[in-house]
């Protein structure tokens, strides 16, 4: 993201990756305004000629939004904003609806001034621009399965398997059936792959040694894991088994935490989760990072009130997606957990 214009209450800013646009969904609403070029039909230009009814014709103009709701589900290619026309060349009051695409370009304005969690979210949005987009092949003799792998968000783009029903449950593969397997994968893989991407080859066992020859230069990772699937996946983020690769992601640095919450659970450590318990622990100054779902942070005045209190004691507070399987967790959780600086 970059941010092209700044005032009180007002940004001006470019989408330049899909993660911008999980940021943008967070910052659009209701009470707030959202500008951008869109497409309407001109009635004005639609008419009679002859016995033919002539169309109305479509212009693209720029028009200025009441915002009302948002949709976005994230890896979708575009956010749709829903409000009524406040400034545009005609239709004024009528309902429109925008569809915000990465390399738009925005502006949003909150006539209040946007707090502190906005702004913080749009920071590291600008701190992120460029981070690389990585792909984790997860590798095993008769099933491989492609994840995707961003900022924000994983999510499973395909599964290869050996029967194309479901995992093989056979005994032993011959090396002339997964060779054939193996190159069925390389070929539809390449078809998929942007060759820009990084490619972290994960599994079990030697199967992604096996694999990685076929794919030549694309490989920039071999990681071994302890289990196949999904499971891995995680397992590669959740130990930071790429390396350099996933470092900097946001979604990596939130299951570090989360998983560090997860641990103090079990061991009865310095962790507090649930309303009265973080309470307690904002008020005796515990509180050294709260990890909470963004959604949750902008769906309760409580948590609003909250995140303006830790700076007081000098609180860290990390704003989480929720569309990866750690994420998905601190919603079981109630949506909020914090890591103290002593137990209670």
């Amino acid at each position: 993201m970059r941010i092209v214009k700044r005032e009180h209450g007002y940004l001006r800013l470019s989408i330049e990756c899909q993660d911008d646009l999980w940021n943008i969904a967070h910052l659009c609403k209701k009470g707030r305004s959202l500008a951008m070029l869109g497409s309407r039909r001109d009635q004005s230009t639609g008419n009679q000629e002859g016995e033919r009814a002539k169309a109305a014709e479509r212009k693209t103009i720029w028009i200025k939004l009441a915002i009302e709701s948002s949709e976005f589900h994230y890896f979708s290619d575009d956010l749709r904003v829903h409000g009524t026309i406040e400034e545009a060349a005609f239709d004024k009051g009528s309902h429109h609806t925008h569809i915000i695409e990465v390399r738009d370009e925005i502006e949003i304005t909150c006539d209040s001034g946007f707090p502190k969690v906005d702004l913080d979210l749009i920071h590291n949005a600008v701190k992120a621009a460029g981070r690389a987009k990585v792909v984790i092949l997860v590798v095993e003799n008769d099933e491989v399965v492609l994840f995707e792998i961003t900022g924000r968000g994983m999510r499973e783009v395909t599964t290869w398997t050996m029967r194309g029903g479901g995992k093989y449950q056979g005994g032993k593969i011959s090396e002339t059936v997964t060779t054939a397997f193996f190159k069925k994968v390389k070929d539809e893989f390449q078809e998929l792959q942007d060759e820009e991407v990084p490619v972290v080859l994960a599994g079990p066992g030697m199967a992604r040694e096996k694999l990685q020859p076929m794919l030549h230069s694309t490989v920039t990772k071999l990681v071994p894991t302890s289990i196949g699937g999904r499971a891995a996946a995680n397992e590669v983020i959740r130990e930071g088994l790429a390396g350099e690769l996933l470092a900097d992601h946001a979604m990596v640095r939130e299951t570090e935490l989360l998983e560090e919450a997860w641990r103090l659970i079990a061991t009865d450590g310095a962790v507090a989760y649930g309303k009265e318990m973080l309470e307690r622990a904002l008020e005796e100054g515990a509180v050294e990072t709260l990890l909470i779902s963004a959604e949750l942070l902008r769906g309760e005045e409580f948590w609003g009130d909250y995140a303006k209190k830790l700076d007081v004691i000098g609180a860290k507070l990390i704003q989480c997606s929720t569309d990866h399987d750690s994420g998905q967790q601190l919603l079981g959780m109630g949506g909020a957990i914090a890591l103290l600086r002593f137990r209670m």
